[in-house]
């Protein structure tokens, strides 16, 4: 029984390159996994999910849109099965002038979108610069005015383009950027300037420095990320913007693509891969846009403060 006792315990003893791994496991601590492991790999995940939820309809209308024409439209998501139909995209335009549409749209949308920049960033700097008391009358007119519906304002926009003589013509489109779009855009740039010391602001007026100076050379560059936000966000009103065109546009040769979807979703049910074609088109300048953005954020931070310093030195 003793000897039998001894093999077995000389088995049990672990051979060099096992011990090795034994001893490493043992010196491995245990705290190096951080408790918030967990709670980071559930954040992504859930991330994940609603970015697919978000990316779905995208992906089932860009595969319907090469469709071959003459289906109905497919009621679940569907891969090819009657064929690739790539004569879709050059279809559209054939059948409607989108390209005319698409630089008509392009010219509203960059020159709402910069106008917006300005008067936005504009509004935002003078309400930081405000009193306390001020600012919070001021925070709440805004508040105020992201509760009034669109469709309130329809008239009095008509009536006042229709006195002013713009009717027909594509400042009436761009009207709404002289006063920042959105009061939402003047709260985002309020609430960056507010995050900029107070102390920087008076040494720069001890220095000579004029409000413009502030605005430009101390503001707006540290406001970069919150301009990138607003310039997307600004340009994508303008470009898939449908009832502006519609009520105060009169000659088809100015129509926006948003208004040109309208001739192609009066066609037959059938021709709905026609339809989906043009809406791909017309949502990809917005999504090379944002994408273009993100890369040139993740490269190079810097990037865009740069852009600001060099625009308005």
């Amino acid at each position: 029984m003793t000897m039998i006792s001894k093999k077995l315990c000389e088995q049990a003893v672990p051979t060099p390159r096992h011990s090795s791994l034994a001893r490493r496991l043992r010196s491995f601590p245990l705290t190096a996994i951080r408790p918030g492991c967990a709670s980071t790999l559930l954040w992504h995940g859930a991330a994940l999910f609603v970015a697919m939820i978000f990316l779905l309809p995208l992906v089932w209308m860009t595969i319907a849109s090469l469709q071959p024409v003459g289906l109905p439209p497919a009621r679940a998501l569907t891969w090819f099965p009657a064929g690739v139909a790539w004569s879709n995209y050059a279809e559209i335009f054939r059948v409607i002038p989108l390209a005319h549409q698409l630089g008509n749209s392009l010219l509203v949308s960059t020159v709402g979108a910069g106008v917006t920049l300005l008067t936005a960033s504009w509004a935002g700097f003078a309400m930081a610069q405000m009193p306390p008391r001020v600012q919070r009358w001021l925070v709440g007119l805004a508040l105020l005015l992201l509760l009034v519906p669109a469709n309130a304002v329809w008239l009095p926009r008509y009536v006042l383009f229709a006195r002013l003589g713009l009717i027909d013509t594509y400042v009436a489109l761009t009207a709404a950027s002289l006063m920042g779009t959105k009061s939402l855009f003047v709260l985002m740039y309020y609430w960056s300037f507010r995050r900029v010391s107070v102390e920087l602001f008076e040494s720069a007026w001890l220095d000579g420095a004029s409000a413009w100076t502030g605005w430009r050379r101390l503001s707006l560059p540290l406001a970069a990320p919150t301009t990138l936000a607003v310039l997307v966000l600004a340009f994508s009103h303008y470009w898939s913007d449908f009832v502006d065109p519609l009520l105060f546009l009169k000659t088809a040769a100015r129509f926006t693509v948003a208004v040109g979807l309208r001739a192609l979703q009066q066609m037959d049910v059938t021709r709905w891969p026609l339809l989906l074609a043009a809406v791909v088109v017309m949502i990809a300048p917005v999504m090379l846009l944002y994408i273009g953005l993100q890369v040139w954020l993740r490269d190079e931070p810097d990037f865009a403060r740069r852009v600001l310093r060099r625009a308005f030195d």
